[in-house]
């Protein structure tokens, strides 16, 4: 894990065209995945077009999120998983707090949310876990959420793996390298949904919609509100920068296999999500959908060997993807903090801009 990189302040966040790589020639392909390499080495964070998801898919999603999120609070808590150790089902707000997994206690996390994802039964004959690839948990209302919801996640997991082609190309791999990495892939759609309670007139001065957190698996395709603040990227200086996808556009940010694997020559950036304003500061909504693309349960990542020399020696051990994920997502979902927070998370105790 490094941190972001600014330019005269400025935090850029570049544009790829995956049609482009899709279906342009070689040289064209080459300019996209160098566009990528240049964001991955200093933001983390790139925006997608030509993604190829129909608007219908979106207005789809969009409207099962909806459906469900208005749906009473004991009907949406009826959905929770028995452990928090089963990522499916319904999160209600304040039930997490994200920072926790940088070693920094803050106030819980006001988000609630609702997460689907692979299972065992995606994969027949491979014996998965059915822990990490547990059953979903589906609300009966609204009728369309299951079929809106899942037609997403197959368009994510789709763009998802376009991305990581176009990752392999950047880091002079064949484009199929990280096939073997995905091929029973652990993946989950999280659907967030940023409110304040009706009966919360001001907020404490440190609440946050989401806590500062890194993702932890390869890379993390998310749908947003457009022109809706709130989610915000970590620089250097311990500065936050405003991040807010276009209309059709879909924002990529790695995650920390991807910085294990590139021996963080590829950044996964710190970020996290403010209560939502308006450009006068009055609280408004904001929805997202996070597709995180994790990889298989039992893959070893080590550093790739085009990512480490005698002046930067590989400094991460070999690790599976099931271990790593266990290991992170318990902090955050335990509610239990990490000891001794260091001087790299000293940023992420407060919310100043």
């Amino acid at each position: 894990m490094s941190t972001a990189r600014t330019r005269d302040g400025q935090l850029h966040i570049p544009t790829i065209d995956l049609a482009t790589f899709r279906d342009g020639l070689a040289a064209d392909r080459a300019l996209v995945a160098a566009e990528l390499d240049r964001a991955a080495s200093t933001v983390g964070f790139v925006q997608v077009v030509g993604h190829g998801i129909p608007a219908a898919v979106e207005t789809g999603m969009i409207a099962a999120m909806d459906g469900f999120f208005g749906l009473p609070m004991w009907q949406k808590k009826a959905l929770r998983p028995a452990s928090p150790e089963f990522n499916r089902g319904y999160t209600p707000p304040r039930a997490e707090r994200l920072s926790l997994s940088l070693g920094v206690d803050s106030p819980a996390d006001l988000f609630e949310a609702f997460n689907v994802g692979r299972s065992a039964d995606d994969f027949p004959g491979l014996g998965l876990d059915e822990l990490q690839y547990a059953p979903n948990l589906w609300p009966l209302r609204p009728e369309s959420f299951e079929p809106g919801v899942m037609i997403w996640f197959s368009e994510a997991a789709r763009v998802a793996r376009e991305v990581t082609s176009v990752m392999a190309v950047a880091l002079g791999l064949d484009a199929d390298f990280f096939a073997s990495y995905q091929d029973h892939a652990l993946e989950v759609l999280r659907l967030n949904n940023y409110r304040v309670p009706a009966d919360e007139k001001q907020l404490t001065p440190d609440q946050v919609g989401m806590g500062a957190h890194t993702d932890h698996g390869i890379v993390t395709v998310m749908w947003a509100d457009p022109e809706i603040r709130g989610l915000q990227i970590l620089d250097q200086d311990g500065s936050w920068h405003d991040v807010m996808p276009t209309a059709g556009a879909l924002l990529v940010n790695l995650g920390d296999l991807l910085a294990h694997w590139t021996n963080d020559r590829w950044v996964s950036p710190r970020h996290r999500v403010l209560p939502p304003t308006d450009d006068e500061g009055r609280l408004v909504r904001r929805r997202s959908a996070a597709f995180f693309h994790d990889g298989n349960a039992d893959a070893v990542i080590s550093v790739l060997p085009g990512c480490a020399d005698e002046e930067k020696p590989a400094h991460y051990e070999a690790v599976t993807v099931a271990e790593h994920l266990a290991t992170q997502q318990s902090d955050s979902r335990g509610l239990a903090v990490k000891p001794s927070p260091s001087r790299d998370t000293e940023p992420l105790l407060g919310v100043q801009t």
